[in-house]
């Protein structure tokens, strides 16, 4: 077994590939920026399985090209590009670069390397959308939030192209504990959760280890929240 996770260096990336590597999963690391981190990676797993990581701007297509050409049975569409920012400051080459990224990006790895998978008869697809994406909205995100919802359609529409070889879910996360936030902001927030919480990145990965199994077998065009309960 052989799995792409892109954005690989982000905590939640990080996370997802560490899971897989103990489920004897070969990996194909995309990173972009985070080079360090990524052959850190590399070597702390490599010991465990096949490990190969490859830079890419999933933004341009040329570089796109560089991650079709695997062959993969696990495609995990977890990059994800964000700049928050007051709304009248924002600008169309932003939110064109965000939808590249979020959007476009898990469009074509899915439909070229889930072809693959559909000629093998078996695949899974995994997007990581977010809550952003159905009912948690925050202007300041208003292109992130967009890119997420419609990762969310994309799914849909690609566990019924695909079926009914290669099952294709989308992950939901809340809000994570993934970087420094105002702690009156993150009271605020956190009151708003019953697990009273953010989530923790190996969360995201567990869910993920679940989905891939032969026990999910059954689970296909769903859009998983996880996060914490929200009132």
């Amino acid at each position: 077994m052989k799995a792409l996770i892109t954005g690989s260096t982000s905590l939640v990336g990080i996370e997802i590939a560490k899971i897989l590597a103990k489920n004897n999963i070969d990996l194909i690391l995309h990173y972009h920026n985070k080079e360090d981190i990524a052959l850190n990676l590399k070597k702390e797993l490599e010991s465990i399985v096949n490990v190969e990581i490859v830079k890419c701007d999933l933004s341009k297509k040329d570089e796109l090209d560089k991650l079709i050409k695997y062959d993969v049975d696990i495609l995990i569409n977890n990059a994800a590009l964000d700049k928050p920012d007051i709304f009248d400051n924002k600008n169309i080459d932003d939110f064109k670069e965000i939808l590249d990224v979020n959007l476009i990006a898990p469009f074509y790895l899915s439909k070229e390397l889930g072809k693959k998978m559909y000629e093998k008869k078996y695949g899974k697809i995994i997007n990581i959308s977010s809550t952003n994406g159905i009912d948690t909205n925050f202007p300041m995100c208003i292109d992130y939030d967009a890119s997420k919802a419609a990762l969310i359609s994309l799914t849909h529409n690609l566990s019924l192209q695909f079926k009914p070889y290669v099952n294709v879910n989308a992950i939901a996360p809340g809000t994570l504990d993934t970087e420094q936030l105002d702690d009156d902001f993150k009271k605020q927030e956190e009151e708003k959760i019953y697990k009273e919480r953010f989530g923790k990145p190996i969360e995201v990965a567990y869910l993920v280890e679940f989905l891939i199994s032969d026990k999910a077998d059954y689970i296909n065009n769903q859009v998983i929240r996880i996060d914490g309960g929200i009132y």
